[in-house]
């Protein structure tokens, strides 16, 4: 039971670390007029590919994490603490951010090509990167493998099995998000994207607190 506590903890601390980062509402807001013209069905299709490149390379830094600072010498209490420090600045950001969301219409480039053929060449680079998930989603997760590792062999894979599972479920929200931008327009609107944001954002605050809070008790008490 409290490995399977441990493991949601670990996929919600995920989901929420990485969600300012990512910000997939927002972005496939200001996204959405590469896509605007696009056919449902081309529309869906891109957006899975954008989710499916999003997750390959956030997979990647996750599962490479904590060895690279191995590599580098830099111990785990250190990182929780720098880590902890940078996400509670993102949610600070977002919080105290005045940005409205623009619609599709209002973003709109006259002389974009919107049909399949022409987006494709730019779903990799640089929507998927750096634009969907770019340096402070990697070193986001940077941060959350090197929070979630452990000594114990079974503890580690569990912590990289729930960070997977964080990330597979962004990549589910980057496609649907970019899939259904025109109907998150007309449904949330500008003030419903602000109250989406500022929510998430109050909630990424507190975990990076938690984050470096844990960094600086093991540098106080390594035992």
């Amino acid at each position: 039971m409290e490995l399977i506590l441990s493991f949601l903890n670990l996929v919600f601390i995920g989901f929420v670390a990485l969600f300012p980062p990512v910000n997939p509402i927002g972005t496939a807001l200001v996204m959405d007029p590469l896509l605007h013209n696009l056919e449902e069905k081309q529309r869906r299709i891109a957006a899975k590919k954008i989710a499916t490149y999003s997750f390959i390379i956030c997979a990647v830094s996750t599962i490479t994490g904590s060895w690279i600072f191995k590599l580098f010498g830099i111990s785990i209490p250190v990182v929780q603490v720098a880590g902890g420090i940078l996400i509670c600045k993102m949610g600070w950001q977002l919080l105290s951010s005045d940005n409205d969301i623009k619609t599709s219409e209002e973003t709109k480039s006259p002389d974009t090509k919107t049909d399949l053929e022409s987006v494709n060449k730019i779903l990799f680079y640089p929507l998927s990167f750096p634009m969907t998930t770019g340096a402070g989603t990697i070193s986001v997760l940077l941060t959350l493998s090197a929070h979630g590792h452990s000594k114990t062999v079974s503890t580690y894979f569990i912590n990289l099995g729930a960070l997977l599972f964080a990330v597979l479920l962004m990549a589910v929200l980057i496609f649907l998000s970019y899939a259904y931008t025109p109907i998150l327009i007309k449904k949330l609107g500008a003030k419903g994207g602000q109250i989406v944001n500022r929510l998430s954002a109050f909630l990424v605050f507190c975990v990076g607190l938690q984050i470096a809070t844990s960094g600086i008790i093991h540098l106080i008490n390594p035992a």
